[in-house]
Protein backbone atom coordinates (compact mmCIF):
# COMPACT_ATOMS: atom_id res chain seq x y z
CA UNK A 1 0.00 0.00 0.00
CA UNK A 2 2.82 2.55 0.99
CA UNK A 3 4.43 1.48 -2.38
CA UNK A 4 1.31 2.99 -4.27
CA UNK A 5 1.47 6.03 -2.64
CA UNK A 6 4.69 6.51 -3.09
CA UNK A 7 4.18 6.10 -6.97
CA UNK A 8 1.41 8.52 -7.00
CA UNK A 9 3.47 10.89 -5.43
CA UNK A 10 6.16 10.33 -7.82
CA UNK A 11 4.15 10.33 -11.02
CA UNK A 12 2.94 13.97 -9.95
CA UNK A 13 4.57 15.70 -7.11
CA UNK A 14 4.16 19.21 -8.08
CA UNK A 15 0.35 18.56 -7.77
CA UNK A 16 0.55 16.80 -4.24
CA UNK A 17 2.71 19.46 -2.98
CA UNK A 18 0.26 22.01 -4.16
CA UNK A 19 -2.90 20.01 -2.85
CA UNK A 20 -1.34 19.36 0.36
CA UNK A 21 0.03 22.86 0.98
CA UNK A 22 -3.36 24.08 0.29
CA UNK A 23 -5.49 21.80 2.16
CA UNK A 24 -2.97 22.39 5.30
CA UNK A 25 -3.42 26.22 4.67
CA UNK A 26 -7.09 26.08 4.11
CA UNK A 27 -7.53 24.06 7.98
CA UNK A 28 -5.16 26.56 9.34
CA UNK A 29 -7.37 29.17 8.03
CA UNK A 30 -10.84 27.62 8.97
CA UNK A 31 -9.35 27.33 12.70
CA UNK A 32 -8.54 31.06 13.10
CA UNK A 33 -11.94 31.17 11.70
CA UNK A 34 -13.55 30.23 14.62
CA UNK A 35 -10.66 31.76 17.13
CA UNK A 36 -12.34 34.78 15.20
CA UNK A 37 -16.12 33.75 15.47
CA UNK A 38 -15.73 32.78 19.13
CA UNK A 39 -14.32 36.01 19.84
CA UNK A 40 -16.82 37.91 18.27
CA UNK A 41 -15.54 38.98 15.37
CA UNK A 42 -18.42 37.65 12.82
CA UNK A 43 -16.82 39.75 9.61
CA UNK A 44 -13.05 38.38 9.85
CA UNK A 45 -14.54 35.01 10.98
CA UNK A 46 -16.58 34.93 7.16
CA UNK A 47 -13.76 36.15 5.19
CA UNK A 48 -11.22 33.82 6.95
CA UNK A 49 -13.62 31.00 6.28
CA UNK A 50 -13.94 32.25 2.62
CA UNK A 51 -10.21 32.14 2.10
CA UNK A 52 -10.54 28.73 3.57
CA UNK A 53 -12.89 27.17 1.43
CA UNK A 54 -11.20 29.02 -2.10
CA UNK A 55 -7.87 26.95 -0.84
CA UNK A 56 -10.30 23.98 -0.02
CA UNK A 57 -10.70 24.10 -3.91
CA UNK A 58 -7.27 24.51 -5.01
CA UNK A 59 -6.64 21.52 -2.64
CA UNK A 60 -9.26 19.48 -4.44
CA UNK A 61 -8.19 20.48 -8.14
CA UNK A 62 -4.55 19.60 -7.32
CA UNK A 63 -5.28 16.75 -5.93
CA UNK A 64 -7.63 15.87 -8.89
CA UNK A 65 -4.82 16.74 -11.38
CA UNK A 66 -2.30 14.37 -8.92
CA UNK A 67 -4.72 11.49 -9.81
CA UNK A 68 -5.05 12.70 -13.64
CA UNK A 69 -1.31 12.64 -13.79
CA UNK A 70 -0.74 8.92 -12.31
CA UNK A 71 -2.97 7.90 -14.79
CA UNK A 72 -1.06 9.41 -17.64
CA UNK A 73 1.89 7.57 -15.84
CA UNK A 74 0.28 4.28 -16.42
CA UNK A 75 -0.84 5.01 -19.80
CA UNK A 76 2.78 5.81 -20.64
CA UNK A 77 4.58 3.60 -19.05
CA UNK A 78 2.60 0.44 -21.12
CA UNK A 79 3.40 2.51 -24.40
CA UNK A 80 7.06 2.46 -23.21
CA UNK A 81 6.41 -1.62 -22.42
CA UNK A 82 5.20 -2.20 -25.47
CA UNK A 83 6.18 0.20 -28.16
CA UNK A 84 9.85 0.86 -26.55
CA UNK A 85 11.09 4.09 -26.50
CA UNK A 86 10.17 6.74 -29.32
CA UNK A 87 9.77 10.49 -29.15
CA UNK A 88 6.17 10.67 -30.47
CA UNK A 89 4.86 9.32 -27.07
CA UNK A 90 6.63 12.38 -25.59
CA UNK A 91 5.70 14.93 -27.85
CA UNK A 92 2.35 15.33 -26.68
CA UNK A 93 3.61 15.14 -22.72
CA UNK A 94 6.08 18.33 -22.92
CA UNK A 95 3.84 21.16 -22.99
CA UNK A 96 3.51 20.72 -19.04
CA UNK A 97 5.94 20.18 -16.22
CA UNK A 98 2.87 17.68 -14.61
CA UNK A 99 2.80 15.77 -17.45
CA UNK A 100 6.42 15.70 -18.65
CA UNK A 101 7.13 14.36 -14.30
CA UNK A 102 4.74 11.65 -15.07
CA UNK A 103 6.74 10.71 -18.32
CA UNK A 104 9.57 10.89 -16.89
CA UNK A 105 8.38 8.77 -14.01
CA UNK A 106 7.04 6.21 -16.71
CA UNK A 107 10.42 6.12 -18.62
CA UNK A 108 12.67 5.78 -15.54
CA UNK A 109 10.22 2.83 -14.87
CA UNK A 110 10.97 1.10 -18.35
CA UNK A 111 14.66 2.12 -18.91
CA UNK A 112 14.28 5.21 -20.55
CA UNK A 113 15.02 7.26 -18.41
CA UNK A 114 18.22 9.40 -20.09
CA UNK A 115 16.49 9.08 -23.40
CA UNK A 116 13.13 10.69 -22.07
CA UNK A 117 15.37 13.42 -19.81
CA UNK A 118 17.93 14.21 -23.53
CA UNK A 119 14.62 14.71 -25.49
CA UNK A 120 13.13 17.07 -23.14
CA UNK A 121 16.20 18.92 -22.74
CA UNK A 122 16.66 19.30 -26.63
CA UNK A 123 13.17 20.70 -26.49
CA UNK A 124 14.73 23.70 -23.83
CA UNK A 125 12.92 22.47 -20.77
CA UNK A 126 14.85 23.19 -17.35
CA UNK A 127 13.84 21.96 -14.06
CA UNK A 128 12.36 25.34 -13.32
CA UNK A 129 10.28 25.61 -16.13
CA UNK A 130 6.99 24.72 -13.51
CA UNK A 131 4.20 26.41 -15.46
CA UNK A 132 2.34 25.17 -18.35
CA UNK A 133 3.37 26.57 -21.66
CA UNK A 134 -0.16 27.80 -22.21
CA UNK A 135 -0.12 29.55 -19.17
CA UNK A 136 2.70 31.56 -19.24
CA UNK A 137 1.55 32.88 -22.30
CA UNK A 138 -2.27 33.62 -21.51
CA UNK A 139 -2.49 33.08 -17.42
CA UNK A 140 -6.18 33.07 -17.61
CA UNK A 141 -5.98 30.00 -19.56
CA UNK A 142 -6.54 27.52 -16.54
CA UNK A 143 -10.09 29.02 -16.57
CA UNK A 144 -10.85 27.69 -20.14
CA UNK A 145 -12.20 24.47 -21.13
CA UNK A 146 -9.82 23.04 -23.38
CA UNK A 147 -6.84 23.71 -20.98
CA UNK A 148 -8.98 21.58 -18.16
CA UNK A 149 -9.96 18.99 -20.40
CA UNK A 150 -6.32 18.46 -21.55
CA UNK A 151 -5.58 18.53 -18.12
CA UNK A 152 -8.50 16.07 -15.91
CA UNK A 153 -8.71 13.81 -18.93
CA UNK A 154 -5.89 12.84 -20.55
CA UNK A 155 -5.30 10.45 -23.25
CA UNK A 156 -5.73 10.18 -26.97
CA UNK A 157 -8.34 12.70 -28.40
CA UNK A 158 -11.74 11.08 -29.89
CA UNK A 159 -11.92 12.56 -33.77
Amino acid sequence: MMRGAVRYVKAAPWPYMTGTASLLLAFGLKGAGVAQWSAGNAAQAAALGWWGLCWLVVAFFAMADGVSRHREYRRIRSMFLKYGFSERILKPLARSRCQRDAALHAARETGHLDQARAYFRSLGYRWYHILPDLVVRNPFAFASPSFLRTSFLPGKKQR
